[in-house]
């Protein structure tokens, strides 16, 4: 069976699911398929209660932190890339300037990214993708959605992955085994800067990350500026 028969034959398989979560949930607006939801949350917990947790406990114990900063570095500067294209797409030349030279900064003198120099400079790292960029002209989220391996998202936020993926320099590596190594790194440097972040938790886990994440997502879309409770003031937050 072809890729696109199997995603149609999945989709046919949730649509029942989606609506049975409708009628067990449906209490958050934000979240009408909290049913469906909350078992992609079970799954994705168990795959990383005894597979990505182990793995990025090993990375952790066996990677010194100079090699580790330098990798995340490293992912960070690709990044550039998707950040300067957002950025323009959102209408911010200023600040698709400094994406722009961070990534020729750091790939030179910073030796492909393993070295932060634009930072140490001045010019610091600012994080835009293109669901940031549909929410700037007007986009809404829709529904929230937990995939399955990815986590938390939006029917706005997940399917724009693949649009960031696009201008991803990643995409040029070769062969295709060696770009998925590339990827499964990042998924553990990632997944290995989490560790201990449970402890931070506190009562249902599932509506903690899915508060977490809509609010995180509303302060990167305003660029750190919320709206105080009167609403007649924006001030500028901290950066979580």
């Amino acid at each position: 069976m072809s890729l696109p028969k199997r995603l149609v034959l999945l989709l046919c398989c949730c649509i029942p699911l989606l609506g049975q979560a409708a009628e067990e949930y449906g209490n958050d607006p934000r979240d009408p398929w909290e049913g469906f939801n909350r078992a992609v949350f079970e799954f994705n917990d168990v795959a990383d209660r005894y597979v990505a947790a182990p793995v990025a406990r090993t990375y952790k114990k066996v990677t010194p932190d100079l090699v580790d900063q330098g990798i995340e570095n490293v992912f960070n500067n690709v990044g550039e890339v998707k950040n300067f294209a957002n950025d323009l797409l959102q209408g911010k030349p200023g600040d698709a300037l400094v994406d722009f030279s961070r990534f020729l900064i750091n790939t030179t003198v910073g030796v492909l990214g393993i070295f932060d120099v634009a930072g140490k400079i001045g010019l610091e790292r600012q994080s835009e993708d293109f669901g940031q960029t549909l929410a700037h002209w007007g986009v809404d989220s829709g529904p929230y959605l937990v995939l399955p391996f990815l986590g938390p998202s939006t029917v706005r936020d997940g399917p724009s992955r693949l649009a960031d993926g696009y201008v991803s320099p990643l995409r040029e590596v070769e062969p295709f085994t060696a770009d998925l190594g590339l990827m499964l790194l990042d998924l553990v440097q990632t997944r290995a800067k989490l560790l201990g972040s449970e402890d931070l938790m506190s009562g249902d886990r599932y509506t903690f990350m899915k508060d977490a994440y809509i609010q995180r997502r509303e302060f990167l879309i305003n660029d750190g500026e919320l709206q105080d409770s009167f609403g007649d003031e924006d001030f500028e937050s901290f950066d979580f």
